[in-house]
């Protein structure tokens, strides 16, 4: 699969690096909010600022955020996201395996409770136009892996131009941050080969 959106390529030991909840919440505010010193970051991310500066140090490390170029007054350090996302392909070795589940799980804990948050403190503050496009798709389709490997690429090239400019919201009049939880589930198959 293409990488349309200039996402980092993790490899297994970023992974593994950023399979850890403070860590992956760091990251996901720097890429949402901007430039950001472990100071504020620390009470968005519950931890204390020495903590906080301690796993932007190691997401530096692997490449995930780097300093920031903004004006300071150089007492304190500014970080920001390498890229406006990150993607991994699991390994075929049981390390990388591994280290790919382990993230998958903590991204799929951390994205848990979005959708409830979003309908007690987001949708009832929607205008009309916006509630109308907005909510739940739960869509059970009949592909091989082929096929959905075609099927995501093609709904990111349909995104990219859109996650391209999300750091610039203000470009387009009107143009607002919208999240898109896309979970892929394939079902397991059975001893005969069927879907469960």
């Amino acid at each position: 699969m293409t990488n349309p959106y200039g996402d980092v390529e993790l490899t297994p030991r970023d992974i593994r690096a950023l399979a850890h909840p403070t860590r992956l919440a760091i990251l996901a505010r720097l890429q949402q909010h901007g430039p950001s010193t472990a100071t504020a970051l620390a009470p968005e991310v519950g931890a204390t600022p020495s903590v906080t500066s301690w796993h932007l140090r190691h997401l530096a490390e692997h490449g995930l955020v780097r300093d920031a170029q903004v004006p300071s007054d150089g007492r304190q350090r500014w970080w920001e996201a390498v890229g406006r996302g990150f993607r991994f392909t699991p390994s075929e070795d049981e390390t990388g395996r591994d280290a790919a589940v382990l993230l998958s799980r903590v991204v799929f804990d951390q994205a848990r409770d979005l959708p409830d948050r979003w309908a007690a403190q987001a949708e009832p503050l929607l205008e009309d136009d916006w509630r109308a496009s907005a909510g739940l798709s739960n869509t059970r389709i009949v592909v091989t892996s082929e096929e959905l490997a075609a099927v995501e690429a093609a709904i990111e090239q349909v995104l990219a131009p859109y996650v391209l400019r999300k750091s610039e919201p203000d470009v387009v009049p009107g143009a607002r941050s919208v999240r898109m939880l896309r979970y892929v589930l394939p079902e397991a198959a059975t001893d005969e080969g069927e879907p469960a």
